[in-house]
């Protein structure tokens, strides 16, 4: 990773009128430096990178920070670092307001001496807005060959458990099942909680595996993601127990369903392409549901950045203006969800290439039956 280009991109973007930048979002400073440790403060000030941390992490912080300058503060890490500002003589400090607390500027304003003046020290710090996210949210070719990898693993991880699923067990055991090999093939942690939910269960977008039993006939989603070196993958994929019921009482048919998310997925990705923007991709999905009827039933965005944190921009929504560039990893991820009876979503990781759209996640999206 080379630490010392993203801290020069960054403070570009802030402005030659910000004399220091003060990151305090624990992924913007690995990002930045390296450092992994749940307690940090990064100033960047010109040329120089300092970090404070506590003594928790004395070695760890040396050990990543290649670098940069490693403080290990015996208070809190950010008042640490807003007395080096000030002995410094940096009298205007960008940071993220995205990030930050009231209470928190309220501390940070506190942390300067009595000596500085009412108008200097509310002055002081300057609201930049998310400057490093956004530079986050386009990958370089260290990151992207992480999360190929991480992708790759959870492709591993579905293919497994096609195997394992079976009705009457109960979701809890699928998700342990499925956290338990990506342990054992060398993932951090997962993304997030694992999302497995079966039957009228598979309806809840974000229904979090339960005791539930899986149904002898059904659907099953299972959305879930894994950490590797830091960064995180996401897919979803919905498999079916038994066979599809047909339309009935108003309630269409789980197949024709399936069929329609389907190509409303495949539709979204192949609109992937730079200079395109986030709205036109979720239009793409959106207009094929639309056409069949079913876009009511699609209640959320069809994506969303994927990295160090498993949301990050670009946000893939209605009327979204952002432009896509080469080197973002986002999420297609189109669902149905029919209350009280079955919903499906299909989800790939897709790299935006100079091309189009690479799909990072290729397991089967083929309807399947268990």
């Amino acid at each position: 990773m080379n630490y010392k280009r993203r801290q020069r991109l960054a403070v570009r973007r802030v402005g030659t009128d910000i004399e220091a930048l003060l990151i305090t979002h624990l992924p913007d400073v690995r990002y930045l430096c390296g450092f992994t440790g749940s307690n940090a403060a990064l100033v960047l000030a010109g040329a120089k990178a300092v970090l404070f941390t506590d003594g928790r992490y004395t070695g760890q912080a040396k050990a990543e920070a290649v670098g940069t300058k490693v403080v290990i503060a015996a208070k809190n890490a950010v008042i640490a670092a807003i007395e080096w500002l000030e002995a410094a003589g940096l009298g205007r400090c960008g940071f993220d307001e995205t990030q930050t607390t009231v209470a928190a500027l309220g501390r940070m304003r506190g942390a300067l001496s009595k000596s500085v003046k009412a108008k200097a020290r509310r002055e002081m710090f300057v609201e930049v807005g998310p400057v490093v996210a956004r530079i986050r949210e386009v990958k370089d070719e260290d990151e992207i060959a992480i999360i190929r990898r991480a992708a790759a693993l959870g492709c591993e991880l579905f293919e497994h458990m096609l195997g394992f699923i079976d009705g009457g067990m109960t979701e809890l055991a699928v998700a342990a099942e499925l956290e338990y090999r990506a342990r054992l093939r060398g993932a951090e942690a997962m993304s997030f909680e694992t999302i497995v939910a079966s039957g009228g269960r598979s309806a809840l977008p974000h229904g979090r595996a339960s005791g539930a039993k899986i149904p002898r006939r059904g659907f099953v989603t299972m959305d879930f993601g894994v950490v590797v070196d830091g960064y995180m993958s996401d897919m979803t994929r919905t498999v079916h127990i038994g066979r599809a019921n047909v339309a009935r009482k108003g309630v269409p048919g789980e197949r024709d369903v399936y069929d329609s998310v389907l190509e409303a997925q495949e539709a979204a990705v192949a609109a992937v392409a730079p200079g395109v923007t986030a709205g036109e991709v979720d239009e793409a999905a959106r207009s094929v549901l639309r056409r069949v009827g079913l876009d009511g039933y699609f209640s959320h965005s069809t994506g969303h950045g994927v990295g160090l944190e498993i949301h990050e921009g670009p946000r893939l929504a209605a009327k979204q203006t952002q432009v896509l560039a080469a080197g973002m990893v986002i999420t297609i991820e189109p669902g149905v969800y029919v209350p009280e009876a079955f919903g499906v979503r299909i989800e790939d990781m897709v790299l935006v290439t100079a091309a189009g759209g690479e799909v990072l996640t290729p397991s089967t999206k083929a309807w399947i039956e268990l």
